[in-house]
């Protein structure tokens, strides 16, 4: 309800000794200046705005509380492919990384679909595994978008540190890249809500010590998916709030660039490369 004032003119249904002509674009109800607040349309009143805080909190909450639809739709797909790989033995040499069919061919794809290949039952399941225990807690956290941003950057951060130093012809593949990119966005979250991380520490090392003493392990794909998974995740955890989404947007499609210049610049030298060797044969 308004109240009147002496002269005759609306007052704040807060402060009803103070005048006004302008009212809650939500609730109708007069408003001074030192209630109202700015909206897309007009102004609020502190009260529809407060309801309108609750309600978003309510519904991110709801999203967040779900099932990981993500985690479990990037589980599906690599069995899916890992069964057709059993299917037909041609499609995994199709799929996976090899820096000199990338250059020469222009066969860019190979950096994303050799994150959904694998060279053996061991190999998925491990990965697997570790995607069915590290992602729905990371997706509850970050949500859905933000975690297949994290999930895709990581694994297309672990192809770009191949396909810049790995041999010409060596063949890569599996979502190590994209696991290890996992390790370190749960380290982050997890320190951003002052839980121990020792264990995961020791976890991270462990997994480490392996990419670097058994021979035939990428470590260029450990070692980009696990850095850039930790950045990524540190932006999104640590954004300030009120400008999250345009800082973890910005973030990720610059990322998104930087790798593009670095493939673009690798994709030059392996055709020099190549050119070389042809002249001096």
């Amino acid at each position: 309800m308004s109240y009147p004032t002496p002269h005759g003119a609306p007052a704040c249904y807060r402060h009803p000794d103070r005048p006004t002509y302008v009212g809650c674009t939500r609730c109708g109800r007069p408003v001074c200046p030192d209630c109202m607040r700015s909206a897309a349309v007009g102004h609020q009143c502190v009260d529809c705005v407060q309801a309108a805080a609750h309600a978003t909190a309510a519904t991110v909450v709801r999203s967040r509380s779900g099932p990981p639809l993500v985690t479990y739709a990037l589980i599906a797909v690599n069995v899916v492919v890992f069964v057709m790989q059993l299917a037909n033995a041609g499609l995994r040499s199709q799929l996976v990384l090899v820096p000199a069919l990338v250059a020469h061919n222009g066969e860019y794809y190979r950096l994303v679909s050799s994150a959904f290949v694998h060279f053996g039952i061991v190999h998925i399941l491990f990965n697997m595994y570790a995607l069915y225990v590290l992602g729905p807690p990371l997706e509850r956290h970050l949500g859905r978008t933000r975690f297949a941003a994290l999930y895709a950057l990581s694994a297309l951060g672990g192809s770009v540190l191949v396909y810049l130093l790995s041999p010409l012809a060596a063949q890569t593949a599996g979502a190590s890249g994209a696991i290890f990119g996992l390790f370190g966005a749960t380290l982050i979250a997890a320190r951003r809500l002052n839980l121990d991380v020792r264990w995961l520490i020791g976890l991270v090392a462990i997994n480490l010590v392996i990419t670097f003493g058994f021979p035939g392990v990428s470590w260029q794909g450990h070692v980009g998916g696990l850095l850039i998974g930790t950045v990524v995740a540190a932006v999104y955890v640590y954004a300030p709030r009120g400008h999250q989404v345009l800082l973890q947007t910005g973030f990720s499609a610059l990322l998104v660039a930087v790798f593009v210049v670095l493939i673009s610049w690798r994709t030059g030298v392996i055709l020099d490369e190549m050119a070389s060797m042809i002249g001096r044969r």
